[in-house]
């Protein structure tokens, strides 16, 4: 099996030549959950006190948008981020959405999609959503976006943080696995659901029957 090449644990790769360019891939990581908290908050309060919904049908709505996030999570992350470049320019595009990550993996200011870019992405999914399912996209939004800051806030701590002694060290070891070992497994980084879904759970490891060393299955 062919092992990620070695990932850069201190520094910051370069995206664009142009200063200000570059200056906008990056983003301190309070920006983006300060901004959609307060957005996904406005169109709870828009939902309820403009358009009538009742409390329940908005939390049903939001726990569903959320729910609903994972899995675009997981197929950006697998069909997008890590699309297989067949020429020079979609090899570029996938370096810069998504490869000097991996080269760069605890780089601070580029574990979020910049907000400006955020927001233009956050704009496309909402007039998707109101064409199909009209007003109820304020309370399903709110909780696609929530769901967004709750992948922003794992994505951030499994990369900065230590391995917490708790049930959330499946998440660290999870996404570790895609990292380091395994970069056509483990997709999820919110949760390993659609993984098993999908079949895209790392394999366990197992001895060499030579070596005796502990090898990744194919």
């Amino acid at each position: 099996m062919t092992r990620p090449k070695r990932p850069k644990y201190k520094g910051s790769g370069r995206v664009f030549k142009n200063p200000f360019l570059e200056r906008l891939t990056k983003t301190h990581i309070a920006v983006p959950l300060v901004l959609f908290t307060i957005i996904s908050c406005c169109l709870v309060y828009y939902g309820i006190i403009e358009k009538g919904f009742s409390t329940p049908v908005m939390v049903l709505l939001f726990i569903t948008g959320a729910f609903v996030f994972t899995l675009i999570e997981y197929l950006f992350h697998r069909y997008i981020y890590h699309i297989k470049p067949h020429t020079h320019t979609l090899e570029s595009m996938s370096y810069k959405m998504h490869g000097i990550h991996h080269d760069y993996p605890k780089d601070k200011q580029r574990l979020a999609m910049p907000p400006v870019l955020a927001l233009i992405v956050a704009t496309f999914f909402f007039i998707l959503y109101r064409a199909i399912m009209g007003d109820y996209v304020f309370g399903f939004l709110a909780g696609f976006l929530m769901g967004y800051t709750l992948y922003l806030t794992v994505h951030y701590s499994v990369h900065i943080f230590k391995v917490p002694n708790n049930f959330l060290k499946t998440l660290w070891y999870h996404h570790a696995i895609h990292h380091y070992r395994q970069p056509n497994k483990a997709f999820g980084v919110s949760s390993p659901f659609w993984d098993h879904v999908f079949g895209t759970m790392p394999e366990l490891r197992k001895p060499d029957t030579k070596t005796g060393e502990y090898i990744d299955k194919e």
